[in-house]
C-alpha cells in the first residue's frame, strides 16, 4: 500500500507541475490562489502567514498570479494603506473541468457504501499529511523519525 501512496503522491505532484507550466505559475503560487478562493480576498501579510512564506516572497507570488490573470490587488477596505489579494476569473476551473470529469467518472464506478470509505480515508490522509507538513516546518521531525 505504500507504494500506492508514492505513486499517487507523485502523479498528484506531477499534475500540479503541469497545471503550473500550463498556467505560468509555480505549485506555491498554486497553493496560494487556493486559500485565496477558499478565504476570500487576503491581505499579502494575511497569505504570507497561511502559506508559511515571507511578506518578499509573497509578493513574487501574488506578481506571477497577476501576470497569469489568476488575481489582482485591491486597496483593502478597513485600510486603504494595504492591499487584499482576490481571485478573478475561473483559470483553475478551465484547467481542472478535466480532472474534475474524469474523476467523477472514477468515482461513479464506486458505491455510495464504498464512496464512504475511500472519502473518510482521504480526509483521514489529509489530516496526517497536514501534521507531517507542520511537524517538518516547525522543525519537530528529523528526517528518518516517525
Amino acid at each position: 500500500m505504500s507504494d500506492l501512496g508514492r505513486e499517487l503522491s507523485t502523479a498528484v505532484v506531477a499534475y500540479h507541475e503541469a497545471v503550473g507550466a500550463h498556467l505560468g505559475v509555480t505549485a506555491v503560487d498554486q497553493r496560494a490562489l487556493a486559500l485565496i478562493g477558499r478565504h476570500g480576498p487576503l491581505s499579502a501579510g494575511d497569505l504570507a502567514k497561511r502559506i508559511g512564506l515571507t511578506p518578499g516572497a509573497v509578493t513574487g507570488v501574488i506578481d506571477r498570479l497577476e501576470r497569469a490573470g489568476l488575481a489582482r490587488r485591491d486597496p483593502d477596505p478597513e485600510d486603504r494603506r494595504r492591499v487584499v489579494v482576490t481571485a478573478i476569473g475561473d483559470g483553475f476551473g478551465r484547467v481542472f473541468a478535466g480532472l474534475s470529469a474524469a474523476m467523477g467518472e472514477l468515482t461513479s464506478r464506486y458505491s455510495p457504501e464504498q464512496q464512504e470509505v475511500i472519502a473518510d480515508w482521504v480526509t483521514r490522509a489529509i489530516d496526517v499529511l497536514r501534521e507531517q507538513t507542520r511537524r517538518l516546518t516547525e522543525g519537530s521531525e528529523s528526517p528518518g523519525t516517525r
